[in-house]
Parts: structure tokens; C-alpha cells; sequence
């Protein structure tokens, strides 16, 4: 990424969390980055997202952070907690020294001062409230990625994303299987995602389906060439993780399957080419079991989903 100019003040924002999560900030980042022009864009959160910055554009620097902190850097001239309630991401960044800090208020942190914290709000609009809260527009639908250039396959994919962060959103890895059959049974050509830690659920998957070995693409892409080849598919089937952000960001026609958490806090926007499927159940979204509701969906209701989507543009 590129260096720090000394002779510009810093912008510094947490977001120590996952593809998902950086992708539903993406608002947030954009507002901030009009807010401040002249200043050098640090974004503290993982690594392994440098990669997708380009997409999101604005940021000039990506400092390794994972979690609510600490978060090594001194002094910038304005910090922002896009990270959580706090409190530990709100004293991370009140170590920094910064000049001003955005953040919700939290009773444990005396002296926050900003908004409550409302945890009946979806993700992307709690972080344009925030900012809104501090006389900076925002908008929750500037999610859009910029060109992720050519697709590393010959485009026209179904995406199967069988994996999850936790158990308790993950469907069950034979239905992800049978509809991914059924769909190559139709002529679509389907490869299965994932990182290099759902290699062998991503293999299980596409040996259950009968798909080529070669379909199994988990731990083969990096994160620039997994948004390519997402913008150039057909279509993504998934679960309530990181590739269903990456689907819509991408404005790509997606099914996603929603278990423990309610789509009306994580989903899609409205009228966009997507299908939230949630059988209405919450749960525990960290448990180490498919949560109950996410059980409740079968494979015909996920095949029918596809079929309704062949209107926006699904083959």
C-alpha cells in the first residue's frame, strides 16, 4: 500500500474483523473518505483484505489488525471505531492519542461520547448512523466494488460457498452438494470456494456432487482473483459468510441461506438480483451445530430460489 506522507494528517479507522465485515463498512469507508480528502487513509484490520482495497478505493494504507486491538500507531489526527460496541476497540483507539475519535458511547468507557449503540440495526447502516451522528454523510447502498478485471475461469460460473466462519451458519454440507449436482445436471459448469481452511469441506462437497476434481477451487484463489471470479458468475449459492457480501458487492445474482441471524441485520439490500432465504428462527450464530433455523431450509426451496432468479439474468 502506499507510505505515509508526514506532511498529511491521518485517518485512521478500525475494523479488525473479516471479508464480510469489511465489506458491509465499505459505506462507511467511502463517507469517510470524502469526509477527509487531504488526509492519508489508514485502515487497521487484517492483512489478507489488502487485497480487495483497490476495489473499494480510497484507502492509502492497510495496518495489520486483527480484533479490537491494541492497534500500533500514534497519534492520528482523527481515529474512527468501525470495529464494535466497544469497549476494548474504544480504549485500542483511545491509546493512539488521536486528535478526535468517532465512536458509540459505552457506559464502561467514561467520557465516550457519540451515539447508542442499537443492535436492531442492520450492519451497514449502523456505521453510516454513526458518522451521520458526527455531521458526515453517509449512504448504506455506496456498496458497489469498482472492476475486478478478468475472471481467472472462463466466467458464467455457479459458485457454491459451502463454508462458514462458525458451525451455526453453515448448511449442512450434502445439501450444498445436491444442489450443486443438480445444477451441473442442468449444463452449468459449478466450482465449489473456499479458503484454504474449508479445502477438505469444499472437496467432501464436490466428491458428494460428482463434480470434477478440478471444480474444487478452495484454497487455489487469492482474494483479488476470488472477487474476478465472483463478478463474472452466473450465480452464488452460500450461507450468511463473507461470499454473500462479496456476491452483492459484486452485483452478482445470489442465494443466500440465513440461519441464526436475520437477513434484515446482515442481508442484501432490497431489489437487488438476490434471494435471502431465513426460515424466521435466531440462534447463537458462534454455536458449533447448524442452528435450527438454517436446518429448516431445504434443498427444493434453494433450487426454487434459482429459478426464480432466471429473470435477472441467471442461466
Amino acid at each position: 500500500m502506499a507510505v505515509e506522507d508526514p506532511q498529511r494528517p491521518v485517518l485512521l479507522a478500525l475494523r479488525g474483523l473479516g471479508l464480510g465485515d469489511l465489506l458491509a463498512s465499505v459505506p462507511a469507508l467511502r463517507a469517510l473518505r470524502r469526509a477527509y480528502p487531504g488526509h492519508h487513509f489508514v485502515l487497521a484490520a487484517p492483512a489478507y483484505l489488502g487485497g480487495l482495497l483497490p476495489l473499494i478505493g480510497g484507502i492509502d494504507e492497510v495496518l495489520d489488525v486483527s480484533g479490537p486491538g491494541p492497534v500500533p500507531y500514534e497519534s492520528p489526527d482523527v481515529a474512527v471505531n468501525l470495529h464494535g460496541s466497544g469497549p476494548e476497540s474504544i480504549q485500542a483507539l483511545r491509546r493512539t492519542r488521536p486528535g478526535r475519535l468517532l465512536t458509540h458511547t459505552h457506559h464502561l468507557v467514561p467520557g465516550s461520547d457519540g451515539p447508542s449503540w442499537e443492535p436492531e440495526t442492520h450492519e451497514r447502516q449502523r456505521w453510516c448512523s454513526l458518522l451521520e451522528w458526527y455531521g458526515i454523510p453517509a449512504d448504506s447502498r455506496d456498496l458497489a466494488l469498482g472492476d475486478a478485471g478478468p475472471s481467472p475461469l472462463a466466467g458464467g460460473e455457479v459458485i457454491i460457498h459451502p463454508g462458514a466462519a462458525f458451525r451455526a451458519r453453515q448448511w449442512p454440507p450434502d445439501r450444498f452438494a445436491q444442489v450443486a449436482a443438480e445444477l451441473a445436471a442442468q449444463g452449468r459448469r459449478v466450482v465449489v470456494t473456499g479458503g484454504v481452511t474449508e479445502i477438505a469441506l469444499a472437496r467432501h462437497v464436490a466428491q458428494l456432487a460428482g463434480l470434477p476434481e478440478e471444480s474444487v477451487l478452495a484454497g487455489r484463489t487469492n482474494l483479488a482473483e476470488l472477487a474476478a471470479l465472483t463478478a463474472h458468475a452466473a450465480l452464488v449459492v452460500c450461507g450468511d459468510t463473507g461470499m454473500s457480501h462479496l456476491a452483492v458487492a459484486a452485483g452478482t445474482p445470489s442465494v443466500i441461506l440465513y440461519g441464526p441471524v436475520p437477513p434484515a441485520l446482515w442481508g442484501p439490500p432490497p431489489g437487488g438480483p438476490h434471494i435471502a432465504l431465513w426460515a424466521g428462527r435466531r440462534g447463537d450464530p458462534h454455536g458449533d451445530r447448524p442452528s435450527e433455523g438454517l436446518l429448516e431450509i431445504g434443498v427444493p426451496e434453494v433450487l426454487d430460489a434459482v429459478r426464480r432468479l432466471r429473470g435477472v439474468g441467471v442461466r
